[in-house]
């Protein structure tokens, strides 16, 4: 599954500059408790209008100087380009831990409902915030800078004498069927993270302190508080929702654990127990979907190669651009600005170096939208393309809301609305913009969604886990000494996967994923994948869908464009759940949806199933 990524603009940017330059900053993240109170008796919500306004202006401002400098490097990477990026993140970061300090001191004063949202958003943007004690503030960015130092300079050399970046062990993980070779490469590369964890430990203590600055009692009960409920509410509906797929994913792990002993042999996989994590194509056995060819169900060739289509209808990289923005416009969006084709990015220019990582922009919070990509004339990038447009329409969508609620009703909605549209890009769909003569037999099915589920379902209690893990650590629930054995705990007891080999207490194996030396949190991607499905149900019932959901395509349905564009508009100015009731008329996530998309793979894994001793 390609990971994409989106640029913000508003609150969101200074969101977005914490999770890549928070430990830079050096300012106070909080004033000291007594202070504020006292400072609290003599503000009012006149005081908190001023100090919005204020605000609000200077975002605006940063933002644009942010975004321009962040594209002008990743477009011409230069020391000098990376030069500029880096002070305009520092700059964004630094006015973010300003503008959460001072939101900070309006908890106890009496503001409207509509101030109060804009002040907690102030203060939830900050990722990882700063003591007010500037040495520990100093050191916290230290240890930052530390982290993403180790993580991102990370290499193994091999038994056979061979260095290798992560880019070259991920891609040897993900083809090569030599148990051994993945083996060493899974070991390997968890070299990298044993020298981190007395920083990491030390991170959480110093994060922690900040956390409690801004009136909070833990750095995961502060991360948890960004979603319009109650910490422990929100933790609870996380379980539920997994709760709700875990049948589905239980007899995915059951038929693809019962392959791969085919393929390895039972004494290497046992078939009642956990799955050994280097054997599912993937360096963090977070997604599956490169052992397709070991799990492929027979006769699932759909009889048509998306790629090959491509080539025999002639599109070029910008007709692909150009076939994705008609999906849009068929739904009664506005086509894309003049500007979004001149100034995007669609090939890897020959004179120089760019950021290739398939990204989606928004400049100025008007129509200077954009895409980044060095597009592959393939099947996939045509989907993912089609999600980078999601990101655009949406950022375009709520442009008119202040800076404040430029943004996603929360952070799993971007990546959501994206992932909704790529699930319309259904053979149905490509038959009727003339890629395909006819639509594959219903028979085909079973492989189509085997190919999906393998990243979409597995992913799921991978995304849970990772933030449960760092909640525990930042409650202390999970202490330094028990890091490694509680992380495998976790593993096994959310995915059914283990470690190949005995892991050293001593050994740091969450730091080898990046979101974690890098402290972003992780619950959005869960999010986003339990409600990509829920959006793609509600669209398909609005444009009067009578195809099995897996089938359907809201392609040129002018009804599910307005609902859609209706949450788009919204941003983050109300709660999540009301963007939610307005789509699926509930307020309450609903991860059914998940179980009707896959219902025909369902039943084909548990015919499959039959006689084997399923469950981990």
């Amino acid at each position: 599954m390609k990971k994409t990524t989106f640029k913000l603009t508003g609150v969101a940017l200074l969101i977005a500059a914490t999770l890549t330059g928070c430990n830079q900053t050096t300012s106070d993240a909080s004033a000291p408790q007594a202070a504020k109170a006292e400072m609290s008796k003599t503000l009012t919500a006149k005081d908190a209008d001023s100090f919005l306004a204020r605000v609000s202006e200077e975002m605006v401002r940063l933002n644009k100087e942010g975004a321009r400098a962040e594209w002008i490097y990743q477009n011409f990477i230069t020391e000098d380009t990376a030069a500029l990026s880096s002070a305009a993140n520092q700059k964004s970061t630094e006015a973010g831990v300003r503008f959460a300090m001072e939101a900070a001191k309006f908890d106890d004063v009496e503001v409207t409902p509509d101030q109060r949202r804009k002040l907690n958003f102030l203060k939830q943007s900050l990722v990882i915030p700063a003591p007010q004690d500037s040495k520990k503030s100093a050191e916290l960015a230290k240890i930052g800078a530390e982290l993403g130092s180790m993580y991102g300079k990370g290499t193994y050399t091999t038994k056979a004498g061979e260095k290798l970046s992560l880019g070259d062990m991920t891609a040897t993980m993900a083809t090569s069927r030599d148990y051994d070779e993945l083996l060493e490469l899974w070991q390997g590369w968890r070299q990298v993270s044993p020298p981190m964890k007395d920083l990491y430990t030390r991170q959480a203590e110093l994060a922690n302190e900040g956390a409690n600055g801004l009136g909070y009692p833990d750095l995961g009960t502060m991360w948890r508080s960004n979603y319009d409920m109650s910490p422990n509410e929100f933790a609870d509906e996380l379980d539920r929702l997994w709760g709700q797929v875990k049948p589905l994913y239980d007899d995915l792990h059951c038929y693809v654990r019962s392959e791969l002993g085919e393929k390895y042999g039972t004494d290497k996989v046992p078939q009642n127990g956990p799955i050994p994590a280097h054997l599912l194509g993937n360096m963090w056995a977070q997604t599956w979907g490169n052992v397709y060819d070991l799990v492929a169900p027979e006769n699932a060739d759909p009889g048509y190669d998306v790629t090959k289509q491509l080539a025999v209808h002639g599109y070029d990289e910008k007709q692909m651009v150009r076939g994705a923005e008609k999906f849009f416009t068929s739904l009664g969006f506005e086509a894309l600005p003049e500007t979004f084709w001149q100034r995007s990015l669609f090939t890897k220019p020959e004179d120089r170096d760019v950021v290739c990582h398939a990204s989606a922009w928004d400049l100025d919070a008007k129509d200077d939208i954009r895409i980044k990509m060095c597009i592959q004339r393939t099947g996939e990038e045509f989907s993912v393309i089609h999600h980078e447009l999601g990101h655009n329409f949406y950022q375009r969508a709520y442009q008119n809301q202040p800076v404040f609620y430029q943004n996603s009703a929360n952070d799993g909605f971007h990546e959501a609305i994206g992932d909704t549209i790529a699930l319309s890009v259904t053979p149905k769909y490509l038959k009727e913009i003339g890629l395909i003569d006819t639509i594959p037999d219903e028979s085909k099915d079973i492989g189509l969604l085997m190919k999906m589920a393998l990243d979409k379902v597995a992913f799921l209690p991978f995304g849970l886990l990772v933030d449960q893990w760092r909640w525990k650590v930042f409650s202390g629930e999970i202490t330094p000494e028990n890091y490694n054995t509680a992380w495998w705990e976790l593993r096994e007891k959310y995915q059914g996967v283990t470690a190949p080999v005995a892991r050293d207490k001593e050994a740091f194996d969450p730091g080898a994923k990046y979101h974690v030396p890098a402290n972003t949190p992780y619950s959005r991607y869960f999010l986003a994948h339990i409600q990509q499905f829920e959006f793609h149900r509600a669209l398909c019932e609005i444009s009067g869908n009578t195809d099995p959901i897996h089938r359907c395509s809201i392609y040129n349905n002018k009804d599910a464009g307005k609902a859609l564009n209706t949450v788009l508009e919204m941003g983050s100015s109300m709660p999540w759940q009301q963007a939610y009731k307005v789509l699926t008329g509930n307020e309450q996530m609903d991860a059914t949806a998940i179980l009707d998309y896959f219902a025909p793979l369902h039943t084909w894994l548990k015919e499959k199933n039959k006689g084997k001793q399923c469950g981990f």
